[in-house]
C-alpha cells in the first residue's frame, strides 16, 4: 500500500447531467446566514473570514457561520452537509489551492446546491482543470465557481484581505440572481 492513490471524487459517479446552476439563487444577501466552510488549507479560514466581514458590511448579511471541513481532499461528510443545509441560506467554501482540495471543494458545492443551498466555491486559478473535471463528474458541467490567483497559502494577512476584496463581486454574483 505504499503507492495508495486518493480519489478526490469520493468514488461516486455523476448522478445525472445537470445544469451549471443547480438551485435558485437568492434575490439578495441582506438578512441571510452565510456558512463559511474552510477546508483547513493555509489561509482558507482567514480568506473566508474576510469575505464574511465584507458581506456583512456591504451586503447586509445577518450572520456568518464558520465551519471546518477536516479532510480537505474528501467530500464533505453527510452530517456536515445536512447541518449546513439546515442552518445556512448560502455557503462559501474553499480555498481550493491544490488539485485534490479544488476538486473536493467543487464536489461540496454541487452537493450543497443539490440540497437547495446556493454555494460559492473558491479555487485558485492553477487548478481549474481539476475543478472543472469534478463538476463534470458530478453532473454539473459548467458549474460556476470563483477563481483567485495561485497560490493562496503563502500570502500574508494583508494580501489575503486584498484577495477577498477582489473575489467578493464574483462571490456575490454566484450566490444571487445577478449571476
Amino acid at each position: 500500500m505504499a503507492n495508495t492513490i486518493l480519489d478526490p471524487t469520493g468514488g461516486r459517479r455523476a448522478v445525472s447531467e445537470g445544469a451549471a446552476v443547480l438551485t435558485p439563487r437568492r434575490a439578495r444577501l441582506a438578512g441571510a446566514t452565510v456558512g463559511l466552510l474552510s477546508n483547513t488549507k493555509q489561509n482558507a479560514a482567514l480568506f473566508l473570514d474576510e469575505l464574511g466581514k465584507l458581506l456583512q458590511e456591504r451586503y447586509g448579511v445577518e450572520a456568518v457561520r464558520p465551519s471546518v471541513k477536516t479532510a480537505f481532499a474528501l467530500p464533505l461528510p453527510e452530517e456536515q452537509l445536512s447541518e449546513l443545509a439546515e442552518t445556512c441560506d448560502a455557503v462559501i467554501t474553499g480555498v481550493g489551492d491544490c488539485g485534490s482540495c479544488s476538486a473536493s471543494a467543487v464536489a461540496d458545492g454541487v452537493a450543497l446546491e443539490r440540497r437547495g443551498i446556493p454555494a460559492a466555491v473558491i479555487c485558485s486559478d492553477a487548478f481549474v482543470v481539476t475543478a472543472d473535471a469534478m463538476a463534470d463528474l458530478r453532473g454539473a458541467k459548467g458549474y460556476h465557481y470563483a477563481k483567485t490567483a495561485h497560490p493562496v497559502a503563502v500570502l500574508n494577512p494583508d494580501e489575503v484581505r486584498k484577495r477577498a476584496e477582489e473575489v467578493l463581486p464574483e462571490i456575490v454574483a454566484i450566490l444571487t440572481e445577478a449571476s
